[in-house]
C-alpha cells in the first residue's frame, strides 16, 4: 500500500512530467477496465431538513434557511421531469434528520423513484443494518457516506452537534451497508477540510478494509472540493485543479477497478478534462437546491452547495461524444426479485 510520504510528494511534485507520467498511466487503465464509457446520473434533493451542525454545510442545523421536504406528489413531479429529461440512474439526497426523514420517508421515496428509474441510490444519514436491507429490498442498489474528514480532531470541530458528530458511527456506515445487501457503495472525502495527503491516505485505507471484507460489493470514490455556499467560502485547505486531477489519477492508479464520481461542483473545463483519465461517472443537469427542478424559482431555492456547471444534460451527452466517449444512461435493467420469480413459476 502507498503511504502517506510517497502520496505527500505526488502531490506537492509540480513537475509538469511527473502529471503527464501518473495522467498517461491513469488513462490506459482507465480504457483497460472501463473502455471508453462515462455513466451518467442526477442528485434528487428530498429534503433539507437536518438535525446536525456542520459548519460547512448549507443545510446545517443552525443556518437560517426554509426548511422544506417533498411530498409524494411533488417526488412524482420532480422525478418526471428528470426522467424526461433522459436520467435512469437517480441519486436521493437528504439531510441528516431521523425524525423528519425517517426510514418510512425513505421507503415511499424509493417506492416513487421505482416507477421512474432503473438505478436507485440514497447519500442520506447513515443507518443500522437492518434498515439497509429494507431499503435493498425496495429497489436500493447504491449507498453514497463520505466520511468528510478522516482527521478525528477536525472532525469534531466541524462536526459540532447531532449524530454526524458521531465519528465511528460514520465510520462503519459502509460495512452495516454492505452487511445489509447493499451492490454498490461510494466512499469520499470533502477536499478543502484538511490536508488532502492525509485524508487521501485513509481513505484508500478505508476502501481496502471494505475490500476486504466486502469484495462482492462494486466500490466507487468521490473527491468533491469544498465550495460556496451563496458566495460564502468555507474552504480551510484549498486544493488547485493540479492537485486535483493528479488526486483523481494517482487513484485510478491505484485501484483501476474501482469507480471514480465526479459532479457539478466542478467547472466545466476539469469536468471536460479529466475524461478518460479516471473518472467513470458524472452528475448531468444538476441541482442541490430541494424542489430545485421544477417547484421552486432559482431566488427562492436555499441549495446545499453552489455548482458550478450548469449545462444540461443533453449538452453534457454531447460533450462526451465530441470527446470520443460513450454516454452510458444505464448499463442495467431491474429484473423482479428472483424469489418472486420462482414463486410465479411454482403457480405457473
Amino acid at each position: 500500500m502507498i503511504s502517506l510520504e510517497h502520496i505527500r510528494q505526488i502531490l506537492l511534485d509540480r513537475s509538469p512530467a511527473t502529471l503527464e507520467k501518473l495522467a498517461g498511466k491513469a488513462a490506459q487503465l482507465t480504457q483497460q477496465y472501463f473502455g471508453r464509457t462515462i455513466g451518467l446520473y442526477a442528485p434528487l434533493y428530498l429534503s433539507n431538513y437536518c438535525g446536525s451542525y456542520c459548519t460547512y454545510c448549507g443545510f446545517h442545523s443552525h443556518n437560517r434557511i426554509k426548511r422544506f421536504k417533498l411530498t409524494p406528489e411533488e417526488m412524482r413531479q420532480e422525478m418526471a421531469y428528470l426522467a424526461n429529461q433522459g436520467i435512469e440512474n437517480i441519486l436521493l439526497l437528504t439531510g441528516e434528520s431521523y425524525q423528519l426523514t425517517p426510514m418510512e420517508y425513505l421507503q415511499e421515496a424509493v417506492g416513487i423513484a421505482n416507477d421512474y428509474f432503473s438505478s436507485i441510490s440514497l447519500e442520506v444519514h447513515p443507518l443500522e443494518t437492518g434498515q439497509y436491507a429494507q431499503l435493498f429490498a425496495g429497489g436500493v442498489d447504491g449507498i453514497a457516506v463520505y466520511q468528510e474528514t478522516y482527521d478525528r480532531k477536525l472532525y469534531s470541530q466541524v462536526h459540532r452537534s447531532g449524530i454526524k458528530a458521531d465519528y465511528d458511527f460514520r465510520y462503519r456506515a459502509p460495512q452495516r451497508a454492505a452487511g445489509g445487501g447493499i451492490r454498490s457503495i461510494t466512499l469520499g472525502i470533502l477536499l478543502g477540510l484538511a490536508d488532502p495527503a492525509e485524508d487521501l491516505c485513509s481513505l484508500y485505507q478505508h476502501l481496502r478494509l471494505m475490500e476486504k471484507n466486502y469484495p462482492g460489493v462494486e466500490y466507487s470514490l468521490s473527491f468533491p472540493r469544498l465550495k460556496p455556499i451563496k458566495a460564502k467560502d468555507f474552504v480551510k485547505a484549498s486544493v488547485d485543479d493540479a492537485t486535483f486531477i493528479k488526486i483523481i489519477c494517482l487513484t485510478r492508479v491505484l485501484f483501476p477497478r474501482v469507480g471514480i464520481n465526479l459532479s457539478t461542483r466542478e467547472r466545466p473545463w476539469i469536468r471536460d478534462h479529466v475524461l478518460g483519465l479516471g473518472v467513470t461517472r458524472l452528475s448531468a443537469g444538476s441541482n442541490t437546491s430541494v424542489g430545485g427542478y421544477t417547484l421552486k424559482a432559482v431566488d427562492e431555492q436555499d441549495p446545499q452547495f453552489d455548482i458550478e456547471d450548469h449545462r444540461s444534460l443533453a449538452q453534457i451527452i454531447a460533450v462526451i461524444k465530441k470527446s470520443h466517449f460513450d454516454p452510458i444512461l444505464t448499463d442495467w435493467r431491474r429484473i423482479k426479485n428472483p424469489s418472486a420469480l420462482y414463486s410465479s413459476w411454482q403457480k405457473g
